[in-house]
């Protein structure tokens, strides 16, 4: 994981990358190539994904979360934003990504470690 990642809701429910994270990276949330989560999602509708971050000795995380190129600020379980990867570990990132509006979501986010 690095950079941007993009996350094609439509078709990957979960995303696993195995090698492990060499920087911090953009979850950027879409439909898929051709098609924006804005217009895939209705009003009142929630789509949950996970994404698996295996990290190494030194550990990265989710530093940015976009939806359509649009920044959003999550949500974070307990209130806590994640400023740090668990190293030698799985990061699992899952979302629930809201739509309450035309191109406007609230996302709820959570960091669990596996190791």
């Amino acid at each position: 994981a690095t950079g941007t990642i993009n996350f094609d809701v439509i078709t990957q429910p979960v995303l696993y990358y195995t090698s492990n994270a060499s920087a911090n990276w953009t979850m950027n949330f879409r439909g898929s190539n051709t098609v924006s989560l804005d217009s895939f999602m209705a009003v009142g509708e929630t789509a949950t994904v996970t994404f698996l971050a295996t990290q190494g000795a030194t550990a990265y995380y989710n530093s940015a979360v976009t939806i359509d190129g649009t920044s959003v600020t999550p949500k974070w379980q307990s209130g806590i934003t994640p400023n740090a990867g668990n190293a030698s570990s799985i990061d699992a990132y899952t979302y629930a990504i809201i739509k309450t509006a035309s191109a406007t979501f609230t996302v709820l986010a959570s960091q669990t470690r596996y190791a």
